[in-house]
Parts: C-alpha cells; structure tokens; sequence
C-alpha cells in the first residue's frame, strides 16, 4: 500500500464497516442464511460465532443467544419466525 493506515485508525474502520455489515443483513431479512452460506460460504450465524469467539480471547465471555441477538438485533427465535422463510435449515 502507497498510504498505510496507522493500526489504530485500521481498527476503527475494520470496526465501522463490520457495523455497516451487521445492519446491512439486519435492514436484508429477505436474505436467508442458506442463501448467504451458498453463496459466501458464511451467514449471520458464522458472524454470531466470530463475534463470541473474539470476545472470549479477550477474555468475555457471551452465550450463543447473546452473540446472535448481536447480530440479528433481536433475539435469534424472533429473527427465525419473523423472517426465516422455506425449510427450517439453519447452518451451525
């Protein structure tokens, strides 16, 4: 790269644009995760799953449930009914 970013900076854009992510597939629930998964090879629930586990290597912890309200804005069950749509699969 020409322009390095300096690490703290690149934190804070990593961070924003994983914030951009997050609410983008919150305002998208026309998007199932199968179809993501198929896709990308990832969905919300990878993200729940990468969002717990980096929190736990600085030493907090989270439960699934809560990871995933993280990423879904809503618990994970009201997301399913709300949105989920076609066979009841679901990546774990």
């Amino acid at each position: 790269m020409n322009n390095p970013i300096p690490d703290s900076e690149r934190t804070e854009i990593e961070a924003a644009a994983f914030r951009r992510l997050v609410n983008h597939l919150r305002e998208h629930t026309e998007v199932q995760n199968i179809d993501l998964m198929n896709l990308a090879g990832f969905c919300r629930n990878c993200l729940s799953k990468w969002y717990r586990a980096e929190a736990e290597e600085r030493g907090l912890e989270i439960s699934d449930p809560q990871a995933r309200e993280e990423i879904y804005g809503m618990p994970y069950d009201e997301w399913k009914s709300k949105y989920q749509t076609g066979p009841k699969q679901d990546h774990k």
